[in-house]
Formats: structure tokens, sequence, C-alpha cells
């Protein structure tokens, strides 16, 4: 039932019925519009010759339609309006044939050219278009007269006062804007806004939270499009060893989702294994099933996906790899899982109407859990206007590289110099989920790397060419400049083998010696790699999977060692990224947590160093090693911690009185504990877990923690942030403020600052003029993410 617009009320809504076939919808499409604006200047025709130059603008000359002229010219558009909506009325009755449909769309055509005064057409609809953006300005105007009559006359018009209220600071700040820009989108006259105060409260109350609850509103029984679903019951989550479902879900069409499924097909028996292993260690207890949407923001073709071209040429992959993986773990354990690759099917899954601007989501959200990337998270803030601040704690960021608290906070980042192209997002930053474990700040998501048998790695052992290396550069761009002098120096103790694409003829980058295989399928990599005893860097790419899978499949990685530091201040590659954090090698994790004699980190600017290495690494034998996190069951583990147990606690009511000291001394430690005389509040991780460390001045709490052989814990930053915890240090003043690098103390001024804001709270921050109090934690052997008791 199509219908003309409402505001042309002089006469009687045009209402036709027809069938939607796509004949019939072009056929709406240039007939309707073009009816309803006759109607509306047959009714207008007779004032049309008493208007005078410059009555107002929506005026129309005399010169352009004159008197006589105009009805005239009128009268035969209400006769051929009634010859057309005659052949419409027919047409609607009509089978859906083709031949029939051709036959009657000339006779309407030929309809419509039988009368076309010269540009009357495009004069008509700019007539049209200015009258009714003048209607529907008036009738907002009258709307909000009306209901600010209403609320004089009911007495609500001072229960419709803009709340002061420190608590909802942004309030009036958003109340000015509704005033001004209510009419600029669709969406809020879709929620009840129509000019008036009140409608703007309460719709900056209910739909969005920049303003508190009104009292005077019954919430128990809220609008129809506010309702609350009722609370679904409680299912369990079993673990899956079947991924056909999964792979039908991933969808096809596109190089980068078949890399993926192939991917998920390969380690397919590892994750059964794997989910065995786990479901025996968890002792089949009750683990929640979750509702779980993900949404690959960065391979969309709203984003551009300028990665799935690049699968077959060599690209970089490691994102593919950890998507693979996350969609694996979630499936695996059980999880009610949705996929999205475009914002048309995010905008399916998440229920929101077509058509709607960028109006917020109300209601609940219909999924307990949104995993996606910072392409995502744009996304979701253009086309549906994700209401962060009533749903962020519902998003979970895959972010490669990671994101401090100073970047993530909007404000404080534009004041303090830290705004960048990413982060802003005002989450907490253990939402941002990293590749490797670098920022204890964010939570360490991961992926795997295939894991060999007892079997496989005796085979391996036996078939190493001890004098066989492979170079880490898929790319001709990674081998030009600087990379002749070592490359010389290790064709003289090694044959060196390379994996660089190209098309049709040999990349000229590439020295001669080198023997290049081309881009090769990963299980044809896996058997080079297995063969060779060393797999070299070039120093870039950073932080890959590649040397992880070298490392597992018996190799020994070398890597570059850089002076000074790479880092968003010297460096183009992190040039906008939203870290500070110093990479001390191309691959931090497997100098860090690997080390000798897996890994060797290295000067290659001196040519004695890297030549020791080599022979050394020649000597040298080593078994096939990938630590546990970086197992499937590893990554089961860690996901499924953070599924049950990542969520907001609360801190003790402020009126509960602790008796005696929160921190006592731990036996053989610099460190202080949580007191087993006070009861510890709820909290994961448990603060059974928790470290109280002072740092040195200048020093960050994750390098303060790591010399003391645990991991900084910023979950744990809420229960160290006051006076208790600075009893060991004499503080002459304790003021409370907003900086990420409290809380801490100068030791010169004996100052001491607790934190204000708690999304600064911030494990990398750190200051030559402060020691930092730190709360670390201990952790699972071979898994860094969690602590002891954290499973």
């Amino acid at each position: 039932l199509f219908c003309s617009p409402p505001h042309f009320s002089s006469f009687s809504r045009l209402c036709i019925s027809i069938s939607l076939t796509p004949f019939y919808l072009l056929i709406f499409v240039v007939g309707i519009g073009f009816f309803s604006l006759c109607f509306l200047m047959t009714s207008l025709g007779g004032q049309f010759s008493a208007k005078r130059l410059g009555d107002s603008p929506f005026t129309i000359r005399t010169e352009v339609l004159g008197g006589v002229e105009s009805r005239s010219v009128l009268r035969k558009i209400s006769d051929m309006l009634e010859v057309i909506l005659k052949r419409m009325d027919t047409l609607s009755n009509l089978d859906n044939t083709s031949t029939t449909d051709a036959r009657r769309l000339d006779e309407l055509s030929s309809a419509i050219n039988r009368f076309q005064p010269a540009g009357l057409v495009e004069r008509i609809q700019a007539i049209a278009q200015n009258v009714s953006n003048m209607a529907i300005r008036v009738e907002q105007i009258l709307q909000n007269s009306m209901m600010q009559g209403r609320a004089v006359r009911e007495g609500t018009s001072s229960q419709c006062e803009v709340p002061r209220d420190p608590r909802f600071p942004e309030c009036p700040g958003k109340v000015d804007w509704m005033r001004a820009r209510w009419t600029s989108d669709p969406c809020y006259a879709f929620y009840g806004v129509d000019g008036s105060d009140c409608s703007f409260l309460i719709y900056l109350s209910e739909v969005e939270w920049f303003c508190p609850p009104l009292t005077w509103r019954n919430h128990s029984s809220p609008p129809t499009q506010h309702a609350e679903l009722a609370k679904p019951p409680r299912r369990q989550a079993a673990f899956r060893t079947d991924l056909s479902v999964l792979l039908d879900q991933v969808g096809t069409g596109k190089e980068s989702l078949s890399f993926m499924k192939r991917r998920i097909r390969r380690l397919a028996q590892q994750w059964a294994t794997a989910a065995n292993r786990l479901d025996t260690k968890l002792e089949q207890r009750w683990r929640d099933q979750k509702k779980i949407l993900v949404h690959v923001g960065f391979l969309t073709e709203e984003s551009g996906d300028v990665f799935s071209p690049k699968v077959l040429k060599g690209g970089p992959l490691g994102e593919m790899v950890q998507w693979a993986d996350i969609l694996t773990a979630l499936h695996v354990l059980g999880h009610n899982l949705k996929i999205s690759m475009s914002v048309k099917e995010l905008q399916g899954f998440l229920g929101v109407p077509p058509g709607r601007g960028s109006c917020p989501l109300t209601g609940p959200l219909p999924f307990d859990l949104i995993y996606t990337d910072y392409h995502g998270m744009q996304q979701m803030k253009q086309h549906m206007g994700l209401s962060l601040k009533k749903h962020k704690c519902h998003i979970r960021v895959i972010d490669t590289f990671g994101t401090e608290p100073a970047y993530n906070h909007e404000e404080y980042a534009t004041l303090h110099g830290y705004r960048t192209n990413w982060g802003y997002w005002n989450l907490n930053a253990r939402q941002y989920m990293t590749m490797f474990p670098h920022t204890p700040d964010n939570s360490f998501m991961g992926f795997v790397s295939e894991e060999l048998n007892e079997t496989e790695k005796r085979s391996i052992q036996q078939n190493k060419v001890n004098n066989m290396a492979v170079v880490y550069g898929k790319e001709a761009s990674m081998w030009k400049q600087g990379k002749e002098g070592f490359l010389q120096i290790l064709h003289r103790y090694m044959e060196v083998h390379g994996t660089v694409y190209y098309e049709t003829q040999r990349p000229p980058e590439v020295p001669a010696f080198v023997k290049n295989h081309g881009l090769l399928p990963q299980h044809e990599l896996q058997q080079l790699l297995r063969k060779a005893k060393l797999f070299i860097g070039f120093g870039f790419p950073y932080e890959g999977p590649a040397p992880l899978e070298a490392i597992a499949n018996g190799c020994i990685f070398l890597q570059p060692k850089f002076h000074p530091p790479h880092s968003s201040l010297n460096h183009e590659f992190f040039r906008g990224k939203p870290t500070s954090r110093e990479v001390s090698s191309q691959h931090p994790y497997a100098e860090q947590y690997i080390g000798r004699p897996h890994v060797m980190t290295v000067d290659y600017n001196n040519s004695l160093e890297f030549d020791s290495a080599i022979r050394e690494i020649m000597r040298t034998k080593v078994e096939p090693y990938l630590p546990y996190e970086y197992t499937c069951e590893g990554m089961l583990e860690r996901v499924h911690a953070y599924i049950q147990h990542q969520v907001r606690t609360s801190l003790p009511p402020s009126h509960t009185v602790i008796v005696g000291p929160l921190f006592v001394p731990l036996p053989n430690s610099t460190a202080l504990g949580w007191a087993s005389n006070v009861t510890a509040p709820a909290a994961w991780p448990p603060l059974t877990s928790l470290r109280l460390l002072i740092s040195q001045e200048g020093q960050s709490c994750v390098e303060a923690c790591q010399s003391a052989g645990f991991i900084c814990e910023p979950a744990h930053f809420r229960f160290i942030n006051n006076k208790e915890a600075l009893l060991e240090v004499q503080c002459e003043v304790i003021d409370s403020e907003i900086n990420h690098i409290l809380p801490a103390f100068s030791v010169v001024r004996r100052e001491c600052g607790l934190q204000r804001e708690p999304l600064l709270f911030s494990c990398a921050g750190h200051s030559p003029k402060y020691r930092r109090l730190c709360p670390c934690r201990d952790f699972r052997r071979g898994q860094v993410a969690l602590c002891r008791d954290c499973l």
C-alpha cells in the first residue's frame, strides 16, 4: 500500500495497491511522484497568478506560468492524469508477463509524453520541494507549540527543566545540541522527539545515557521500542569438534575467506584434541553459552578490503591467521556464533531497521559479546549509531599492536597529545585484545601454531639440514637496501632459501645465490621449515606468526636488535598507532618469552657479532618448541577464561569498614599481598594473585613487575588506588588527579597522587619524576594471560 506524503492535506491521499514486481516498482517510482506533484499544482493553481515577484522564496514567477495560461496548463495536466490513472489501474490487475508489461509500459510512456511543456517538470519539482520543506518545518513548529502548551496545562513544564547533575555532566550540552539539530536526522522522530525539552530529556535519558532518568516517567511500562525482552534461560556451552557448520558460516567469494577456511580445515584435528583435553581439565563444569557476534571489519568492502587481493601475492596474513583461530576457538567452546563480513550483514544481525539514519540501538543488545576491530568499530558508529556509552561493555576489539590507556581516553588523549587516528574509544583497556602479550593493559588474545607429536619431532631432528637457512620475507621490497652485507656472511656458511612472490620473472632484489621457491602454500612452507636449521628475519614484518611456526618446526630464529628501539616517536610504521611501546627487536615476544637457544637477537650492523651468531647456530641443536599459550588448548583455555570471568565487578560499598591493614609483606619478597584476614571483594583475577610493588623513578609498572618475575595486572589498580597502599610511603600531600601515571608519588616533593579516572589506570605509564604503585600478579606456567587461580 503506497500513499502520497501526509503534508499534502489539501486533497485526499492517493493510494494505489500494486504487486511489487520490478516492472510495477519502476512504474511507481517514475509515476507516483509526478502524479502527486500534479495534484499539488492543481490545488494551488488558482493562487499562482496572484503572486507577485519577491513575495517569498517559495513564490513562482508570473512570467513562468501566467494566469490564464497556467490554469489551462493545469487543466490539461488534470485530464492527462485521469488517463494515466486509468492505465495504472488496468496495469495493477495484469498478470506478470514480460510481453504484456512491455506493451503497457509503452502505453504509459505515450500517455505521459503527450504533454511535456519545456522545463515544466523541473519547475514543478523545484516548487514541490520548497513547499514540502516548508510544510515539514511548519508541522514541526506546530508540534513543538502544542507540546509546550500541553506541558503548561498539565503542569509538567517544570519537570522538564534541564538537570545540572554532576553525574551527567554532558546533559546540558546535549540538550542544547538537540534544540539546534533535532531535525537533522530522522531517527530522533522515530524515537518520539518532537522539538520539546521534555522529548529531548526523555530521549537523552532512555535512548541515550547522557541525562538522568526523569522521576515522573513511568519506567515500569516503557514505550514499545524500548521494551526489554524477557531474559532467556541460561544454556550450557558444550565443546564442539565438528567444524562443518563454522566453515559454512565463514562464507565464500574472497581469497581471504578461502585462506581462513583452509587453515580451519588443516587444524581441525588439533582443535578437536584440545577440546577434549580442556573438557577433562575443567571437569565438565558449567559454562554459560554466550550469543556472540564476530564482525571482521577489515575484510568488508566498506573498509576497502586491501588484504584479500594480496593473499596470493605475499601480502600480510597475520590478521587472517588470528581471525580464523578466534572464530574456531569460539565455535569449539560451544558458543552461539554469528559471523558478519559486511555492513549489511552487521545491520541484519543487530536488528537495525533500514532508513533510520544514525539512530542508536535501544533495548537489549541481541548479543552478549561482539568481537570486531577498529574498522568494525567505526562502521558500527557510522552506520547504526551504536551507543558505546550504553553497549560498550559487550565489545572486544582485536587490536594487533595494542592500545594504551592514555590513547584510549578521548578527552585526555586530545588534551595531552596522545590523540591518533586509532584509539580514543573510551573502553576499558582490557577490551582491546592483542596478538602477543606485549601490552599488559590489554588482554592477550593470540592465535595458534601447529603442534607436532613426538613422532614428527623425532623425524624433524633426524632430517634437519645443518647448513640450510630460510629468509623471513615474502615481498621483494623487504630485500631492498642494507641486506647485502649480512646476507653475504650468511651465504658463506649456509645455503640460503627464499619464498618471495613473483608472477613471471625472478625479483631483481633477491640475490642470485638465494634459491627462491616463490610463494608457497602453507603445507609446503611447513615442509621447508622442517628441513631448515635457521629462519632469519630482516627486521620487518614486526611481530608476525611466522617465527613461532619456524621455532615449532625446529628452526632457530635469528633476528635484528634495534638501536634505538622502534616506537611511534622515531619510526614511520608505528607512527599514529595508539601506543608508546618501544620495540627492541623484530619480535619482542620471541626475544623475551622464548629466548636462547631457540631465538637469537643480534646487531646486524656488527659483522663480527653476526658472523659469530651464525657459527653458534650451526653448532647448536634444538628440539621443536611451541609455547603452551600458542597451542590450540592454550588458546581455548585463555578464551574460555575471558568469556566466563572477564566481567565488570564492583568495589565494596563506600560505607564498608575494613579493620586493619589491607596489605601485608610477603615472605621472601619485596612485594606486598592482600591481607588474609581481610575479606577479599569479588574480583577477577582473584586478589590472591595480587602483588603490590613500587617502581623505580622513570620505570613503568610493566618493567617493575617483570623485574620481579610477575605480570602487571590493570584489573587490580582499583584495589591499590587508596591511602592504605601508600602507608609504606611518607606523603606530605595526597591528591587525586587525572593522569595516566597515577597512583604514584614524588620522592623529592613527597607528594602522592591517586587516580581519579579509572579508564586511565595504566601499566605502561611512566615519568622520571615519579615512582609508581604497581599491581602485579603471578601467572600460570606457559600462560601469562592467566594467574594461577584464574581458571
